[in-house]
């Protein structure tokens, strides 16, 4: 059977502002200092899916700029572009008809475009096993990050005590996801070996997820379905933008990963991070003696604890502890290490009064 591997980069990577930005956001830069993130994402998992075979879902803003930029290897005529925003299960299912209307039934890869991970061998070892897995027992199967810390900004996935398979790898029954808890309850679920966290990679057959869509979600199953009759007409371009708006907007975990009887997870150890806000950077970059992490024309004295990232311009700072400044051309994030979660909120509020200039 085929594989393929289906990479979400639509995302506006908000929590990374005033670096990541609509058009630019955090998936098409360089964090790393090796490749943009999206590449990254595609190098890491060669020799297990065809680099050919990668599927990349984006949107408007952002397809120009990730044509020019992403992996030679990846056809041009495998970015879907989505005219407007419906959350992941869309993107989902207009991957998986594109993906079977073109080669047929195939084993489909889900991906974010913007994780972070250490150790490639043995990422690529698991999905080796999660694609086993999926392609023999017929079920949606995720890859779960064992937990290091009581992490409050990550979903987690409960799981029963003992495995249904164990060849090529311990696979488990997942019971429940839960959604970013509080931080008594994430150290209640890393103390109890029965959870990990939710990487958002999922592997299954295109004919399994698409009956998934046909039983949990029949009005955008229905809804979509227009947009796979037109793939290769010269209908497609106008269905897409037709349909589109009509999608309701749902995650695939809400959608249907909580509500099939069907979810296995494999569980994953091999560094994994998704650098999700400024205070993730320590994943990627040691910090100093200090406990800073400098990427900037910086001068300090008695500073701590703190992550400076400038554009060129030299950034001076005195007797501070725990602190993000991020300066661009045209923007100034100063915060607390501790609020770098609510970066999100500045963004919703530039929204908010129409400042679209700094988006």
């Amino acid at each position: 059977m085929n594989r393929f591997a289906t990479i979400l980069a639509g995302g506006g990577g908000t929590r990374f502002w005033p670096l990541s930005r609509q058009e630019l956001p955090k998936q098409l830069l360089n964090i790393s200092g090796h490749d943009i993130m999206l590449n990254d994402t595609i190098a890491r998992f060669d020799g297990v899916i065809p680099l050919e075979n990668t599927v990349v879902v984006t949107n408007r803003l952002q397809a120009v700029m990730l044509e020019s930029i992403m992996h030679s290897s990846v056809l041009k005529s495998n970015i879907l572009v989505e005219p407007v925003a419906r959350n992941t299960a869309a993107s989902i299912l207009y991957a998986a008809l594109f993906i079977e209307r073109h080669h047929g039934a195939s084993l489909m890869v889900v991906l974010p475009s913007d994780h972070y991970i250490t150790d490639e061998g043995q990422f690529r070892r698991t999905l080796e096993n999660a694609c086993a897995v999926a392609l023999d027992s017929d079920r949606i199967v995720t890859i779960g990050i064992k937990p290091t810390f009581p992490a409050t900004g990550y979903g987690y996935i409960s799981f029963r005590d003992e495995p249904t398979m164990t060849d090529p790898c311990p696979v488990y029954e997942v019971v429940e996801f839960v959604e970013k808890p509080g931080f008594t309850r994430a150290q209640s679920y890393v103390s109890s070996g029965h959870h990990l966290w939710n990487s958002g990679m999922f592997v299954w057959k295109t004919s399994v997820i698409i009956e998934s869509f046909k039983r949990y979600l029949p009005r955008l199953y229905k809804i979509m379905l227009s947009i796979g009759e037109s793939f290769g007409t010269n209908r497609e371009e106008a269905a897409i933008n037709e349909v589109y708006p009509l999608i309701p907007n749902i995650s695939i975990d809400y959608g249907i990963l909580e509500r099939s009887d069907e979810v296995v997870v494999v569980s994953g150890d091999f560094g994994w991070n998704d650098i999700g806000s400024w205070d993730a950077l320590g994943a990627i970059f040691p910090p100093d003696e200090f406990g800073n992490i400098v990427k900037a024309n910086h001068m300090g004295i008695q500073t701590r604890n703190s992550i400076v990232y400038g554009n060129g311009r030299l950034i001076a700072t005195i007797g501070i502890d725990g602190l993000i400044i991020a300066d661009t051309e045209d923007a100034l994030l100063v915060c607390p290490k501790d609020k770098a979660q609510a970066v999100k909120e500045i963004v919703d509020m530039l929204k908010g009064k129409g400042m679209h200039e700094y988006l």
